[in-house]
């Protein structure tokens, strides 16, 4: 059985990369005949490197922190925030968690200001999980949705690709505001 990644760029499309074993020529296999994996825009990287660069990419890739900085992808107002503090887990948050945030940057005339402390749901993470199929999903970039206290959502409309995780983690509103499901 081959093992195969799924990572996902911020347009949503699902690119699938196959790994392949050293042979005895000490060459590595093609990675598909159409050449899936080289994205012109370059926001992703690749898997095949040299063993010091995917060390690096693994310290990269981690759980979200405090004073880890996030995406907002709603229309609440908020560009950018920082987290403060993440509700579950010693180590940090992933996706589908919650997380206290505040707010670095918004847009004049949204419904939260700069400097104000947040809840948020985390729809996109940097850092690999894994799915029930054996297959695992990232995305390029770490984003949030602003939700209240009970849960809700802040903003009306959720930009960008959105994983089907959320549903397990009972934030179905966030599903059903999103444009694309992943």
């Amino acid at each position: 059985m081959d093992p195969t990644k799924v990572m996902m760029n911020n347009v949503g499309r699902r690119l699938q990369e196959q790994t392949y074993l050293a042979g005895e020529d000490g060459k590595h296999g093609e990675d598909g005949e159409d050449g899936e994996n080289n994205v012109s825009s370059g926001m992703l990287r690749s898997q095949q490197e040299t063993p010091c660069n995917s060390f690096l990419a693994q310290q990269i890739r981690t759980f979200i922190q405090m004073r880890s900085n996030l995406k907002v992808v709603d229309n609440s107002g908020a560009k950018r925030v920082m987290c403060i503090q993440a509700l579950k887990g010693k180590k940090g948050a992933r996706l589908g968690d919650t997380i206290v945030a505040s707010v670095k940057e918004a847009q004049p005339g949204g419904k939260v200001k700069k400097g104000q402390v947040v809840y948020g749901v985390v729809v996109r993470a940097a850092m690999q999980k894994g799915r029930c199929d054996g297959s695992e999903v990232k995305f390029d970039d770490n984003a949030v949705v602003l939700v209240n206290k009970q849960g809700e959502p802040i903003g009306t409309k959720v930009f960008g690709p959105v994983p089907h995780e959320l549903r397990k983690k009972k934030h179905v509103k966030i599903l059903s505001l999103a444009q694309h499901i992943a």
